[in-house]
């Protein structure tokens, strides 16, 4: 069994509104939108790993802060899991010394807080107990779907993403699979922006559901709305009325 906790799920932030960030078992977080506003010091403490679906700012921001507080707190580095992009990104972009000081060398080169690892877009890759397959998605910069498996049970995200293929393909093709997170981000309304920027909104997720998903008895939760356009997407949801699809929340668990 996997043990599913959503410590942010927006696609922005305002007042009891976190970006996106999930945590597996307590030990594996998936995108770290949310880490340090989710978790208190002893459990972040407990975070091993991180798999990032993408560099955007929403979903590593809380990578700099977590290293600043676990300086000197632990014995390994925090290992953090991109596309090779997403790693270029975080260490010409963030950990360079001049936005953020360079936690993967401090305190010191043989014992960093923070250790980046590539792994290889559409391949499968071990984390302790987890296999986690990735397959790139539509979205303006490198960005990866995932499954998540551990023991027979499996969750996929769906990472940000317009209207995309190989990320199907993979769910469809896994009947181990007991929950489907797929983001949904703007109303339909701003179908040329979503569609510009990488985004799904209703309309465009009714048409991937109805067309692209061959797998059947789902758990289906969306994620990544926009927080200033919550009630409308609500409503624009709700009156798809597809089977097996709700909205996740803030502080959900969910056995997998």
């Amino acid at each position: 069994m996997i043990d599913f906790e959503v410590l942010g799920c927006h696609g922005g932030e305002l007042p009891g509104r976190r970006t996106t960030s999930f945590l597996i078992d307590g030990k594996l977080a998936i995108d770290a939108g949310a880490l340090c506003e989710a978790l208190e010091l002893p459990r972040l403490l407990e975070v091993d790993h991180v798999v990032l679906t993408h560099s955007h700012f929403d979903h590593v921001k809380g990578l700099p802060l977590m290293a600043d507080l676990l300086v000197g707190a632990r014995d390994e580095p925090v290992v953090v899991h991109a596309s090779p992009d997403c790693v270029d990104c975080l260490r010409r972009d963030v950990f360079n010394d001049r936005l953020w000081p360079d936690f993967t060398r401090l305190p010191s080169p043989s014992r960093p807080v923070l250790r980046l690892e590539p792994f290889t877009v559409g391949k499968s890759f071990s984390v302790g107990p987890y296999t986690i397959t990735s397959r790139l998605v539509n979205h303006p910069v490198e960005a990866v779907g995932l499954v998540v498996e551990k023991a027979g049970s499996a969750l996929a995200v769906s990472g940000d993403t317009g209207p995309t293929e190989a990320f199907w393909e993979m769910v469809n093709g896994r009947r181990d699979l007991r929950l489907l997170l797929l983001e949904t981000s703007f109303p339909d309304a701003l179908a040329d922006l979503a569609r510009a920027s990488g985004h799904l909104t209703p309309a465009a997720l009714e048409r991937e559901v109805s067309e692209k998903l061959t797998r059947p008895g789902l758990d289906i939760r969306l994620y990544h709305l926009k927080p200033a356009y919550l009630d409308l997407l609500y409503r624009e949801i709700g009156a798809l009325n597809l089977p097996g699809v709700r909205i996740l929340e803030t502080g959900q668990k969910i056995a997998v």
